[in-house]
């Protein structure tokens, strides 16, 4: 975990107030911290893959996630937003805090589905949905995220 999270993949209090503009930012850290190659690219992939069914988890929470040739190494990036953005969440309810994906293409099956996995059982936890909701920092975020992953 610590090699594909870090500080400054996380961003807290984001004022992204549609998927949209959430995917936009996602592309933009992944290139700034050097995940990605292509704002463009990555955007799409996320958008695709939110095409095929929501990844809109529960109680505030999405997972989206893309597999791409300009994501150069697998990483994720954690957006918390000031305030919820429509998702298309399995409960209805808007997001509020999203942990974003990025897999390497020719790891799609092996990467993605393991971090895929973690992250959702992860979130099944009440504890560590609350703990991460109220994070007053990106070490608190990186704290909770490298107990459990």
């Amino acid at each position: 975990m610590n090699s594909i999270l870090h500080a400054n993949h996380i961003c807290l209090h984001n004022h992204s107030t549609t998927q949209s503009e959430v995917f936009q930012k996602i592309a933009e850290m992944a290139v700034a911290n050097n995940i990605a190659t292509s704002i463009e690219e990555v955007i799409k992939g996320l958008e695709n893959r939110e095409k095929e069914s929501t990844t809109g988890f529960m109680d505030g929470f999405a997972i989206p996630h893309t597999k791409s040739k300009a994501i150069k190494k697998p990483g994720i990036v954690i957006i918390s937003l000031a305030n919820g953005v429509e998702w298309n969440s399995l409960d209805g309810l808007p997001t509020k805090f999203v942990i974003s994906l990025l897999i390497p293409e020719d790891e799609g099956g092996t990467t993605h589905l393991t971090l895929l996995s973690s992250v959702s059982r992860m979130l099944m936890h009440n504890d560590i949905r609350q703990n991460l909701l109220q994070a007053k920092d990106e070490d608190s975020i990186l704290h909770e995220l490298n107990q459990v992953i």
